[in-house]
């Protein structure tokens, strides 16, 4: 019996669903880990139910046999008896099971594929160029307008993809997975760049572009970031978006030839199956960033498995912005009134016509956000808004948005005009001033308003001869008292204005 049928066979579950719940799962048998991922909510930006993996480096001892071992082909069948078991427990409607390059390139590939399927799954093993574009969407799907050179460093395989504008010009699978990378070294100190060299001009792209950023996918670059994270004391601790200057990888290769044992062990989320292979990260990093002379290194949370989601959605839904669809959702689920984060924006938004667009962005976020801490204890407000900008499951936004965002919600939650800790360190002053200001307008609407659409609808902002105007219709004229005046003058300071109540 397939994992489709037993699937089928889940009434009571499927019962309990409502009409248009969908839960959707990928298997993920890569060279170094195998992983179970389960999405629910909306199609563009999925949330995480639940994420499983298991280190069965399968592609182990690929560099020196060819093969999967013995051991790790146990360890991953016992992964996906598991897994397989997981996705009809927990009411899977749809499952990818989808294998790379250590599957892909082993002798023993077809035995692996062979027992999968006596387990019930239907493994698709992707190619090179497959497993490129997908990580590629992976990529444009939590960053949008990302623009150079993706990497994306298995166990046993690089995928090196050129984006542009939005779209994938060039993909290319070269067999330099993190397993391989050893090998190559101990023939010399030039080996590694001479076998980059060697497969760019083999596959075509010895040509790419240089001078452009580099965006980090793979398990194993993505806990170098961490170990970056770690020494540079940066206090955001969210991996997605991370930057690091082109020379840090050479810096991160110094740490790990000095470091002792308890050393790599104090590093935070970092497993430790992972820390052997991170030297021959850190030297094909750096040989490749060297090479292509990147201009600065970005990670990516998201990669091939949210690619092949990414890849099932229209161009429509696909063109949708990951940040505001997330943002719209967590505002309704967590706020008092539907629809309010939208009246709050267009409310507001005479008082910022001069905010660039990518500002204007992190505004309407601010405002779709507006209502999450209400239900905190009154002291902590501010804080609760501090701490969901900062360390919400976000996409499509930079740390310094981040900090922004967070800024606006601490004073629109009564953090008042104060700069909350730790910000400017990872945005702009003149951005959080201008948050604070989004903040303070929000917060004069929620308490004009109350929450209800009339208020807003009989009412207007503007900024008229340096100062700020609040018009009442007559109709609204009783609205106005203290708590009005109180908060439209805090705006106005903030903003070096006058301020006046037209009632």
């Amino acid at each position: 019996m397939t994992l489709l049928d037993r699937l089928a066979r889940r009434p009571m579950q499927t019962m309990l669903r409502g009409p248009h719940f969908r839960r959707t799962a990928i298997i993920d048998i890569g060279s170094n880990s195998i992983r179970l991922v389960v999405y629910d909510g909306p199609r563009r930006i999925p949330f995480i139910l639940f994420n499983e993996k298991v280190m069965a480096g399968l592609g182990a001892d690929m560099g020196r046999t060819g093969r999967i071992g013995q051991q790790a082909m146990d360890r991953g069948l016992a992964a996906l008896e598991r897994f397989s078991r997981l996705c009809v427990e927990m009411a899977i409607d749809q499952v990818s099971c989808v294998a790379t390059a250590a599957v892909r390139d082993a002798s023993n590939g077809d035995e692996f594929i062979a027992r999968a399927t006596d387990l019930g799954l239907d493994v698709r093993v992707l190619t090179g160029e497959e497993e490129g574009l997908a990580s590629a969407q992976g990529l444009l799907s939590g960053m949008p307008d990302a623009d150079g050179i993706m990497g994306d460093l298995g166990g046993g395989s690089l995928e090196l993809v050129r984006l542009s504008g939005g779209k994938v010009e060039r993909a290319a699978s070269l067999p330099l997975g993190v397993f391989r990378i050893a090998e190559i070294r101990r023939r010399g100190k030039k080996a590694l760049g001479q076998r980059l060299d060697a497969l760019l001009t083999q596959h075509g792209i010895a040509d790419i572009p240089t001078g452009l950023p580099f965006y980090l996918i793979g398990g194993s670059w993505r806990a170098l970031a961490r170990l970056d994270m770690q020494l540079t004391g940066y206090p955001l601790p969210i991996l997605h978006h991370y930057e690091m200057a082109p020379d840090r990888p050479a810096v991160l290769l110094q740490w790990l030839d000095r470091a002792q044992k308890n050393d790599l062990k104090a590093v935070p989320f970092v497993s430790g199956a992972r820390m052997p292979g991170l030297p021959d990260a850190a030297h094909l990093l750096c040989t490749l960033v060297e090479r292509l002379k990147s201009s600065h290194l970005t990670v990516s949370a998201f990669g091939l498995r949210e690619g092949l989601l990414f890849e099932q959605l229209s161009p429509e839904v696909q063109r949708e912005d990951p940040l505001l669809i997330a943002a719209r959702i967590e505002g309704e689920a967590q706020g008092r009134f539907v629809g309010h984060g939208d009246q709050i924006s267009g409310w507001i938004a005479p008082l910022f016509r001069d905010d660039p667009p990518e500002w204007a962005r992190i505004r309407l976020t601010a405002c779709l956000l507006a209502d999450v801490g209400w239900r905190a204890n009154p002291e902590f407000r501010a804080e609760r808004g501090l701490e969901f900008a900062l360390h919400g499951n976000w996409v499509g936004i930079s740390a310094g948005e981040r900090a922004a965002l967070a800024q606006a919600l601490f004073a629109n939650f009564g953090g008042g005009s104060t700069i909350a800790p730790t910000l400017e360190t990872l945005a702009l002053p003149e951005f959080l001033r201008r948050a604070t200001q989004w903040g303070l307008a929000i917060r004069l609407c929620q308490r004009l308003s109350g929450g209800a659409q009339g208020p807003l609808e009989g009412s207007s902002l503007e900024i008229r001869d340096g100062t700020i105007i609040l018009h009442l219709d007559s109709t609204y004229a009783g609205l106005a008292g203290e708590a009005i005046d109180r908060r439209l003058r805090q705006l106005g300071q903030a903003m070096g204005m006058g301020f006046l109540l037209d009632a």
